[in-house]
């Protein structure tokens, strides 16, 4: 199994925060891209590389980031022996490949012929969460069929169905279908669908026909990663593992709340793990 991180965004929404708070406690931020901010003792994209490493889940690590943040990534990867940077070589939000192009780059120019986990750079998990119990529930799909994939899946509230990507499922646990930020009403399901897939080596070709197909398609149908696990869904078999609840960096106020929950709760050790 290898690992793909997404770390190709530019923090946008962030960034504009952190410029924008007068109290200046938040300065240091500036710049610094999502993945590589300060959460509890280490950046947060470190935590995934302690648990990926120390779970034994993949046996390697590549994040792909954007040429306004390569240095940064590179150096801060010169600390592991089992991380790998790639470049999509944009430099502006306008600009950029968006997630799923980004995944299909990693995956050609590592010549990747595995099964491939990707995870959301600016993403991390409650404490519940474990990649020891992923890899189980993965190896019994795997047996079953070759074809299987997985998601993770949590309740959210009735008021937030309209920010995720929303999973329907049946009773052995198969997603149906994705509705992208459907408003409650839409749907009776609450499962939101995080940014961690677990995608098959027999699948990753797809990708391929997915891109060819929104080619001529604007960039918002090619960016978030979610678009090609609901195009997925009913082409392959697409399961899901259950979880408590995530932490999304994405503004100023959710980095805060990340940032001091590690700093008072979490067992590095063992997080994730």
């Amino acid at each position: 199994m290898k690992a793909v991180i997404l770390a190709a965004g530019y923090g946008t929404r962030l960034q504009r925060d952190v410029v924008a708070d007068s109290s200046g406690k938040f300065s240091h931020l500036a710049g610094i891209a999502k993945p590589l901010l300060p959460v509890g003792r280490c950046a947060l994209i470190t935590h995934w590389v302690h648990a990926l490493t120390a779970s034994g889940f993949v046996d390697g690590i590549y994040v792909v980031t954007n040429a306004l943040y390569n240095a940064a990534f590179e150096e801060w990867a010169s600390h592991f022996t089992n991380v790998k940077i790639l470049s999509d070589q944009t430099k502006s939000n306008d600009g950029r490949l968006g997630a799923v192009a980004c995944l299909q780059l990693a995956v050609k120019h590592f010549k990747i012929e595995d099964h491939v986990v990707v995870i959301g750079g600016d993403t991390l998990f409650k404490e519940d969460f474990s990649l020891t119990k992923v890899k189980e529930r993965l190896s019994n799909l795997q047996a079953e069929c070759e074809d299987n994939c997985l998601v993770l899946s949590y309740q959210c509230k009735e008021e937030e169905t309209s920010k995720y990507g929303i999973l329907e499922v049946d009773g052995d646990l198969r997603v149906h279908c994705m509705k992208e930020k459907p408003l409650p009403s839409e749907t009776k399901s609450r499962r939101a669908c995080p940014c961690f897939y677990v995608f098959s080596k027999k699948n990753l070709p797809l990708l391929d026909t997915f891109l060819e197909e929104k080619k001529e398609a604007p960039i918002e149908e090619k960016d978030a990663p979610g678009n090609f696990v609901s195009w997925l869904i009913p082409r392959k078999p697409v399961y899901i593992h259950e979880i408590s609840g995530r932490f999304d960096v994405g503004n100023l106020p959710s980095y805060i709340e990340c940032d001091l929950y590690f700093k008072e709760k979490q067992d590095v050790e063992t997080y994730m793990v």
